[in-house]
């Protein structure tokens, strides 16, 4: 038996950062892979891929620059799946080699199989060829993510009805879709494919999409994705989805209204993979998404056995599980580790861009803390319009009292980029002052800081 002082299952973000920090702890540490390659859910079917195929898309069909040369302008006409996935097999190649390449500098072993536990401190991991090996290690760090859920009613042929895992093995683009669910997952992929003239309906059992955002925002999205075509069917419940003889998929909705397409990808819920873990044997236990509870060190109920990333639910980020990676690696080795949780940024990379972090308009009404706000146009700052931005909205949230930055919300072009300078000023503690006495870079989108920040001291002043 293989002893460690640290495994973790699972290699994406959260397993990637949890294993390196105990390394540089002087830890024996492992990571435990059931790929062949190393990276996890993130990489090779979530986050990279995306935002891959959205930089694409952009890229080779000019959308950015549309306005200033018209709807018309193209790049690449007759745009196949191979030319998006030519880059997207680029840029996975770069990142597996920047994951390998970093662990093994800093001496974790990767170890290829399925794990599962035999009790608090042992795990089985099964190889591709049926071999069976046992490793045993002081802290154990669960991290292995999320799939799709796939319920029994949704009739998937991979072909004609996929889940977003599908979406990386179509043959061609085509020209009709129906998206089931309008989460961040839905609604980038019914934006990006929109950019591409596909035809898209996003259909949504809730009234409202991305409820955890700022309203403005999203009421800013919904505008922009129907000026793309998109067709959005809001408080609809799905009755029946059905392949037809002739290669289409009809759904037919509570309604009664009966939608037609080329393909359905579906994108409502996703589980947590604890399903062959044996957690039995650990005596753990996950809640119905397969995701397990944890403390606030990252703990679960056996206190040798942490869990982290997306398989403890929200925020379910990449970002957010790096973090909790490295913090429960802290936590294992006795390490004081401090962070910020309550202050970190949300992006979704839609169509246009969004991005927040702190509180929004609802949660401050919610709560009755008085605020002002201070809104710029990103479309009407000079880099704006040399990039040809035809739209773009920023806005900061301040204390009426205080005049302290309680939240900013950002749609257009940079949004993840931009949200950063406001997420410095808000864990900093910054004030409207800081924006209104700053020089920032001239043109540039982030000079719209200190034009929201002129808005909010003329409605502060009037």
């Amino acid at each position: 038996m293989d002893r460690y002082d640290f495994i973790v299952i699972g290699s994406g973000p959260a397993g990637q950062k949890a294993a390196i920090q105990a390394a540089k702890f002087n830890k024996k540490a492992a990571i435990i892979e059931r790929r062949a390659i190393v990276g996890g859910v993130s990489l090779h079917t979530g986050t990279i891929p995306s935002k891959t195929l959205r930089e694409a898309v952009l890229y080779l069909t000019g959308w950015n620059q549309r306005s200033l040369y018209g709807y018309s302008y193209r790049l690449k006409p007759d745009l196949t799946i191979d030319d998006l996935m030519q880059r997207l097999h680029l840029t996975l190649e770069h990142e597996i080699e920047v994951v390998r390449n970093q662990l093994e500098r800093n001496g974790v072993e990767v170890i290829q199989g399925s794990a599962s536990f035999k009790d608090f401190h042992r795990l089985e991991v099964e190889t591709t060829i049926g071999e069976v090996q046992e490793y045993e290690a002081e802290k154990i760090l669960i991290a292995t993510g999320t799939r799709p859920r796939r319920p029994d009613g949704v009739p998937f042929d991979d072909q004609t009805i996929i889940d977003s895992d599908g979406l990386l093995q179509l043959q061609h683009i085509p020209k009709s879709m129906i998206i089931v669910g309008a989460g961040a997952i839905g609604v980038e992929y019914g934006s990006i494919f929109s950019v591409l003239d596909v035809e898209v309906t996003l259909v949504e059992r809730q009234s409202t999409l991305l409820d955890f955002l700022d309203r403005e925002i999203v009421d800013e999205f919904v505008h922009c994705m129907r000026e793309q075509g998109v067709t959005l069917r809001l408080g609809e419940k799905l009755a029946t989805i059905a392949p037809d003889a002739d290669g289409y998929v009809t759904t037919t909705l509570e309604s009664g209204k009966r939608l037609k397409a080329d393909l359905l990808l579906y994108t409502a819920g996703r589980l947590g993979n604890t399903h062959e873990l044996k957690l039995e044997n650990a005596e753990l236990t996950a809640d119905q998404h397969g995701c397990l509870r944890v403390n606030q060190n990252f703990q679960t109920e056996v206190p040798n056995i942490y869990a982290a990333g997306d398989i403890i639910g929200f925020p379910s980020l990449a970002s957010t599980s790096m973090e909790q990676g490295r913090l429960a690696a802290c936590h294992a080795f006795d390490h004081p580790a401090t962070s910020q949780p309550a202050h970190f940024p949300f992006g979704i990379y839609g169509v246009p861009e969004m991005s927040m972090v702190g509180m929004t308009e609802q949660e401050l009404t919610e709560k009755k803390i008085p605020y002002e706000v201070g809104v710029a146009r990103l479309w009407e700052t000079a880099r704006g319009q040399i990039m040809g931005l035809k739209g773009g909205l920023l806005k900061i949230l301040f204390g009426l009292e205080d005049q302290r930055v309680l939240g900013v919300h950002i749609i257009g072009e940079g949004a993840a980029e931009l949200i950063h300078i406001g997420q410095a000023s808000l864990v900093l503690g910054g004030t409207l002052n800081y924006y209104l006495e700053s020089v920032f870079n001239y043109p540039t989108l982030a000079e719209a800081y200190k034009v929201a920040a002129l808005d909010a001291w003329n409605r502060l002043s009037a």
